[in-house]
């Protein structure tokens, strides 16, 4: 099986057991993947957030998921519990398809470091 093909169908597992998991069945997008990837890694799990605090968590699940590629790297955690994150080197200019190639593989990377999926 080819890397793409590989990924594809690791790809379409997290989508179905994330989906079904927290959406009742609906299916999620990148978007909200990456979105629960940084309630996960805050792991303030009841809480409920307002919308800037969304778009934090998000900025925390890319840093999470593209610190193995060495774009950043985990700095602290402040008072609040939120963790920070430094530039380690600046991402490269990607077209849109490339960006989501690459968030894919990162997200079916964290899975699978996680033990989620295999």
């Amino acid at each position: 099986m080819s890397r793409d093909e590989q990924l594809k169908q690791r790809w379409e597992l997290v989508v179905q057991k994330l989906s079904n998991q927290f959406a009742d069945g609906d299916t999620l997008d990148l978007d909200a993947i990456i979105y629960l990837i940084g309630v996960q890694e805050l792991g303030q799990l009841e809480r409920k957030f307002k919308k800037d605090h969304k778009l934090d968590l998000m900025h925390i699940a890319i840093c999470k998921l593209l610190s193995p590629y060495g774009y950043y790297e985990f700095d602290f955690v402040d008072e609040d519990g939120w963790p920070h994150y430094k530039v380690k080197e600046a991402l490269p200019h990607l077209k849109a398809g490339e960006q989501s190639i690459l968030m894919k593989e990162a997200i079916v990377n964290y899975f699978i470091e996680t033990e989620y999926i295999e």
